[in-house]
């Protein structure tokens, strides 16, 4: 089976299970119980697998065969323990007649994650399941209706046909999890699409954060949402290339478990990812992990932050060498001042950006000058319309490099029909469309009313403007005329009007006559 089937079957199932056991419960909100099942069911088996071999299969051991010692190596390896009694298969098989399903499960997900207490993986699986609270009256407001959902959840999930890990042409948990992520987010409008960048994107953006480096020593998110972005770069690029693993902050509880949890649920083990909660702006929780060789970021547009009401913050490590803080009210280039601020000298950091920072004036036009006086700016690429869910912006991708030789700044129009193909409500960037873009980047050749490279100078002469179409001369599709070519057309029609109005009269002498 093809992989394009693989998945076009399992989003079809799952999206199923979802639209069923959801009933009168917010799509969005209930995301969090399909994909806590799914997150269940992912960790059950892949901590079977640790333990199964041809003469065992530890979902059918009974608990007291496991030993203290048993129990501490494997949470030493996996970085949690669950006993057979709780896996999700042994807890699916009586779903629907457990009375006392939604404590039962409760129970379990607190076991799991107080089994990692005092080991490395702690702060990495403490609060995992938060979000997919069991007894929460949302799933209903009695007993009996809360656990006959819950049910239909696990039954759901346990009917999905996931096969031997190794066999599958597709990332099946991964590509599930995404899946609902994704749609969600597109029904839900700014609520959901705001945790969420589109794969597509997120390819783009990694790659372009990744571009020919042959290692990197880890990638960092510094508002990394559900983890989109860092996956991308887990998916496109082999594990050795990302020596020390994947790194993110997140403000927002639910979506940082989300991201915790699509770590696990993409293979990624406990001592390869630090994912923290938290401000980035105001509290950076990963400072003594910098440099990182490679940074990618979709962060929030636009949003308010303290800025210039904390005196402090000019200090800052990371705001300082710009002489001023991004607006009050915009604080999108406190995310890029970050971002620079936390970049090796060798590597890139990819950042999606609300197009205004590019040509507003007054403190964002200083950065803009600190950047591109300091030959920071790689690239701006403009990229269509209608891209993301739950707005139809056509953002920008900011490049940063700290090891540019030239004294110049690419400009790429990525904004044309030839650069995006229309699905339904969304603009999608498809792999051809990506390799395009790459293929601009890497080469850095003028490209006729697409792509450009203008001396950082001649910038400095436009007032710091950043804004692609600034320097990217728009095609004039206007249809050519040939005003000489017009003219005998006109002739020969007025020569043709008149022969006619010549042959009526004729014809009326002829009838009145």
């Amino acid at each position: 089976m093809t992989s394009t089937i693989q998945r076009a079957e399992l989003q079809a199932k799952i999206w199923k299970i979802a639209n069923e056991v959801r009933g009168a419960v917010d799509g969005w909100d209930f995301k969090q119980f399909v994909l806590g099942a799914l997150f269940y069911r992912f960790i059950s088996e892949n901590f079977s697998q640790y333990f199964d071999d041809e003469h065992t299969v530890y979902a059918e051991l009974a608990d007291n065969l496991i030993s203290p010692e048993i129990k501490d190596d494997a949470v030493k390896t996996k970085g949690y323990f669950i006993y057979p009694s709780q896996l999700f298969v042994n807890i699916a098989k009586t779903a629907n007649t457990n009375k006392n399903l939604n404590t039962d499960l409760k129970a379990i997900f607190n076991a799991i994650e107080s089994s990692a207490n005092g080991y490395a993986s702690e702060d990495d699986i403490k609060g995992l399941f938060a979000d997919f609270d069991t007894t929460s009256n949302r799933l209903g407001n009695t007993v009996e209706n809360n656990n006959s959902r819950l049910a239909a959840v696990l039954k759901g999930v346990e009917e999905l046909n996931f096969g031997n890990f190794e066999d599958n042409q597709i990332d099946l948990f991964g590509d599930a999890y995404e899946f609902l992520i994704s749609n969600y987010a597109a029904n839900a409008g700014k609520s959901g699409g705001e945790f969420f960048t589109p794969q597509t994107v997120s390819k783009l953006i990694a790659q372009l954060a990744m571009h020919k480096q042959t290692k990197v020593n880890k990638i960092y998110d510094p508002a990394c949402g559900s983890g989109s972005l860092l996956l991308q770069a887990k998916k496109h690029f082999d594990n050795h290339v990302i020596e020390e693993g994947f790194y993110g902050q997140e403000i927002n509880h639910t979506t940082y478990n989300l991201a915790r949890m699509n770590m696990f649920l993409h293979n990624i083990n406990y001592n390869k990812f630090h994912v923290v909660l938290g401000d980035t702006l105001l509290k950076p929780e990963l400072s003594h992990e910098k440099p990182f060789d490679a940074i990618v970021s979709n962060p929030p547009y636009s949003v308010n932050w303290i800025g210039s009401d904390d005196p402090t913050l000019i200090n800052d490590d990371r705001f300082a060498p710009a002489g001023v803080l991004a607006p009050k009210s915009k604080a999108d280039f406190a995310f890029v001042l970050h971002a620079l601020s936390y970049l090796s000298g060798k590597g890139r950091a990819a950042i999606v950006c609300f197009p205004g920072i590019f040509y507003r004036g007054g403190a964002e036009q200083k950065i803009r000058q600190y950047l591109v006086d300091n030959n920071f700016v790689e690239t701006v690429i403009s990229l269509a319309p209608n891209l993301f869910f739950g707005t139809s912006i056509a953002v920008n991708i900011l490049v940063l490099s700290k090891s540019k030789t030239e004294n110049s700044t690419q400009f790429i129009d990525a904004s044309g029909e030839e650069f995006f193909k229309k699905v339904t409500n969304n603009n999608v960037l498809e792999d051809h469309h990506i390799e395009r873009i790459m293929d601009l980047f890497d080469k850095k050749e003028n490209v006729a009313h697409v792509a450009i490279t203008v001396e950082n100078s001649k910038i400095a002469e436009n007032d710091y403007n950043l804004s692609v179409s600034s320097y990217v001369e728009a095609k004039d599709n206007r249809e050519v005329v040939d005003i000489k070519v017009l003219n005998a057309e006109i002739s020969e029609t007025v020569e043709k009007i008149n022969a006619l109005r010549t042959s009526i009269d004729e014809i009326i002498k002829e009838i009145e006559a």
